[in-house]
Formats: structure tokens, C-alpha cells, sequence
């Protein structure tokens, strides 16, 4: 793994990297700089993603960062992100539609 700094930075240049309307999960952020510390890059966005396209970067699931929902449909409704709802009113971004690989 490499240092923590060079983590931070490499997984901030990945989320700066997503197009957007379109997402990665944090497994994905950790696999595209060769890590599986998914919860690591949860931990980077949490401390340093503010600046950061946070709302790009979800739950495997398809849910945004928890506590941040509202906050994120009203970027993912500008971004035009496909989204799928549930009968209860809950929302989680479509992945198989807004997936993206780098």
C-alpha cells in the first residue's frame, strides 16, 4: 500500500477523473489505484473530499454517503444521473447505467 499521502492523492485524482452523471463506488476508486481498502477511500473522502466531486463516489449498493442524500440527489437530479427509486421514496444511483471505469 502505498503511503498515505500518495493515497490521499491518488484516490482524489481518480474521483476528479468521473465524468460527470456518472459514478464509481469506493471499491472501485480503491481498485482503480490498485488497493482494496474501499473503507480507506471512505475515510480520504470524508477528511478530504469536500473539494472533491464527493457525490461521484457511492455505496456498492447505489446509495450516497450516508447522511449526505439530499444534498447529493440535488447534484445527481443537475448531473442528470440515472437514478432508481424504491416505494418508500428512497433513491439510489442506477449503477449497471452510471458506472464508470476508468
Amino acid at each position: 500500500m502505498p503511503p498515505p499521502d500518495d493515497f490521499v492523492g491518488s484516490v482524489l485524482a481518480v474521483v476528479d477523473s468521473i465524468p460527470p452523471g456518472m459514478v464509481m463506488t469506493y471499491g472501485d476508486v480503491a481498485a482503480a489505484i490498485g488497493s482494496r481498502a474501499a473503507r480507506a477511500v471512505g475515510q480520504v473522502m470524508s477528511h478530504y473530499g469536500s473539494d472533491a466531486s464527493w457525490w461521484r463516489v457511492v455505496r456498492a449498493s447505489g446509495h450516497p454517503a450516508l447522511d449526505h442524500e439530499q444534498r447529493a440527489l440535488e447534484f445527481f437530479r443537475a448531473e442528470g444521473t440515472p437514478l432508481t427509486w424504491s416505494r418508500g421514496g428512497v433513491f439510489r444511483v442506477n449503477l449497471p447505467a452510471a458506472r464508470y471505469t476508468p
